[in-house]
């Protein structure tokens, strides 16, 4: 398999009255087809890693390779159509815009690489009824339950086909049977071109991966393969 994300040397580091550093020199590569979760403590620097994936965030120091193509966090248009087109990413409180509809959440954020509305809208529907929300695809963020409104961040991570899908603690704010079914939609994501890493505190989610790391005090201590689904 292909290593689609290479980490060389990572370091992050936070300035406020003294320097905290949350990553101490990662290095680490994620293959393509494979599913990762990433545990450890609050503040081991799970959602700093993610960021610094997602091109949201920069390292301090080192090195990222997607795909061998050397990240430069100096460019920050280019990065931002590079995230838009090739990462996808859910996030625990969804994020969804709350003055719009679950369809235009989704169909928005293709225009982000394509401007062609038609398109977007048709595989929009696609994705949402693929979801089983097509009775919600008019209705409002703030009629949505937890795990619909999950499930349109789903949609949306999923608009531009990426090949990498970062998820940051994607059901920590629901149930454990929307959980279950959240994981379930997760799971079924993966192929052979595709990486998706997912955060979590949930040892049995964390297990269900094909390889769990952890994170501890800005350092990964532990790769193991996970339990057999």
């Amino acid at each position: 398999m292909n290593n689609l994300i290479q980490l060389k040397n990572i370091v992050k580091n936070y300035n406020s009255k003294k320097k905290i550093k949350v990553l101490n020199k990662i290095n680490f590569s994620f293959k393509a087809g494979k599913i990762y979760s990433l545990m450890g403590p609050s503040g081991s620097g799970k959602s700093t890693l993610l960021n610094l994936l997602s091109l949201i965030d920069t390292p301090s120091s080192g090195t990222l390779k997607i795909s061998d193509y050397p990240i430069n966090y100096s460019s920050k248009s280019f990065n931002d159509k590079f995230r838009a087109k090739k990462i996808g990413i859910i996030y625990q409180d969804n994020n969804l815009l709350t003055d719009f509809t679950t369809i235009e959440n989704v169909y928005l954020a293709r225009l982000a690489i394509d401007e062609n509305k038609t398109k977007a809208l048709v595989d929009a529907k696609k994705l949402i009824k693929n979801l089983g929300l097509s009775s919600r695809i008019n209705h409002l963020t703030s009629e949505l339950s937890g795990g619909e409104m999950q499930r349109v961040a789903i949609a949306r991570a999923l608009i531009n086909s990426p090949k990498i899908i970062l998820a940051d603690e994607p059901t920590g704010s629901l149930d454990l049977k929307n959980a279950k079914e959240v994981f379930k939609i997760l799971f079924k994501l993966k192929n052979k071109n595709r990486l998706i890493i997912f955060a979590t505190h949930n040892r049995f989610f964390a297990n269900m991966a094909d390889c769990k790391i952890e994170l501890i005090s800005g350092k990964i201590k532990k790769t193991t393969n996970a339990r057999i689904r």
